[in-house]
């Protein structure tokens, strides 16, 4: 068998680069202050019939994998063999991909009661695709599975020294889509800002 070895990220972050905390707080105040939609018609589907082609034989998925390893060791058709990744919501290393999942930042359930339930399915997918925003990020699977369909409003992750980071990538994808935000989850997103002053600077 033919594999690939990728070589070692240098970035400071996983995800491509949040706005700055003082956007953040900005872009924050812009957001539409609304009451959840209903889930009706909902299905994961209407965002993900499957993972999108993204670079060469890589769909995104595959991709996110690699760009989030630590170290991984690929096939010719990109899937992982070996690898090594950090998961930044629960602080855990993983050595294997079976036990990691690939996190909607903003989950699917989330963005169609916050204005995605108007937009068309090619669209619901170039969302649930979208490596250009922070919106996709290796995690381990049972965080992800903690999570579900939750908001900062009912779910932050349990590493408290990535609020700031998630808060600012919540904020980002959210403004950048032009979604809502409940008045609870917008309150928690202000709390989570507030730890940017601790710790690691993102201004």
């Amino acid at each position: 068998m033919i594999v690939v070895m990728w070589p070692l990220l240098l970035l400071p972050l996983v995800l491509p680069e949040p706005t700055s905390v003082v956007r953040a707080r900005s872009e924050l105040r812009e957001l539409v202050v609304a009451e959840a939609r209903s889930l009706r018609g909902y299905s994961h589907e209407r965002f993900m019939p499957s993972w999108t082609e993204a670079e060469g034989a890589c769909d995104t998925r595959e991709v996110v994998l690699r760009r989030d390893a630590v170290s991984v060791t690929t096939d010719l058709d990109c899937e992982a063999v070996h690898g090594t990744w950090f998961s930044e919501y629960d602080g855990l290393t993983l050595h294997s991909e079976g036990q990691i999942d690939v996190d909607h930042l903003v989950p699917l359930a989330n963005a169609w009661v916050s204005g995605a339930n108007a937009w068309t399915d090619e669209q619901r997918q170039a969302f649930a695709n979208d490596l250009t925003r922070p919106e996709l990020i290796a995690v381990s699977e049972s965080v992800n599975l903690d999570k579900a369909g939750g908001s900062p409003a009912t779910w932050r992750p349990p590493r408290r020294s990535y609020w700031c980071t998630y808060a600012r990538a919540w904020i980002t994808v959210k403004h950048h889509y032009g979604l809502t935000v409940t008045h609870r989850e917008k309150r928690a997103l202000i709390r989570m800002l507030r730890t940017c002053l601790i710790g690691r600077p993102s201004a």
